[in-house]
């Protein structure tokens, strides 16, 4: 009998797999400072991640400067201001980020026991990219989907069904773990089950409030079946 849950579990990164909050922090305020602007805290970073790093700093910018997001996104001046951004957070990516309790252990455990592992994510492919690597987590992942591999991102469903598509896994055999209501609103928009957790960044509201399948402590849950098995076999 197969102990697996499910056949394909899809993570989201930041918040989910890694904390990397402080130094997306550090970075926004490495470009605040420089354009003279006063820093932001640490809790206003937390509750603009969800959205990609270019969300992100448009939103600070925005705050910083006393106007709308969208005029920021159309200032001629914000295209110089990215990149300085890609230039702090490239430097930054790995400095003060850590894996969250029982991630490591998990997914070595879901692949060896053949399921496929999936990240997708609304963090841009070079940021993406360098903190996988920087964690060791690259070698993990049979697929990774940033905000800008595909046309859309989170919560449009397109990069859950690349996956599916992709390894050929049934969709009542797939699960997204998130840390948002946009991953579980990903989830339900690509008809799959979405998992939780508690400790990410979710907008400082309530991840309960969001409705998810199920609100786990940490990414052991995903391994029960697998340890009952094992347990079951030695005994």
């Amino acid at each position: 009998m197969d102990a697996r849950l499910f056949d394909m579990v899809l993570f989201d990164l930041d918040g989910t797999l890694v904390e990397t909050a402080p130094e997306i922090a550090d970075a926004v305020n490495d470009t605040l400072t420089g354009l003279g602007h006063a820093p932001v805290a640490q809790q206003q970073v937390d509750d603009w991640i969800g959205h990609g790093t270019r969300e992100l700093l448009i939103k600070a910018l925005a705050q910083a400067v006393g106007i709308a997001p969208a005029e920021v996104r159309a200032s001629d001046a914000f295209g110089p201001i990215e990149a300085e951004f890609g230039r702090h957070y490239q430097a930054r990516c790995g400095t003060r980020s850590h894996l969250y309790p029982k991630v490591r252990e998990s997914l070595e455990a879901l692949r060896a026991a053949g399921v496929k592992l999936a990240v997708v994510t609304n963090k841009e492919g070079r940021y993406t990219q360098t903190v996988l690597d920087v964690h060791g987590l690259t070698p993990l992942f049979h697929r990774v989907i940033s905000g800008d591999t595909l046309p859309v991102k989170k919560p449009n469903p397109a990069a859950v069904d690349d996956c599916l598509l992709r390894f050929g896994v049934a969709r009542e055999r797939a699960v997204f773990v998130g840390d948002s209501s946009i991953d579980v609103a990903t989830a339900r928009n690509a008809g799959i089950a979405v998992w939780a957790l508690p400790y990410g960044y979710n907008m400082g509201e309530p991840i309960e409030a969001c409705g998810p399948d199920r609100v786990i402590p940490d990414l052991s849950a995903l391994t029960t079946s697998l340890s009952l098995r094992a347990n079951a076999a030695s005994a």
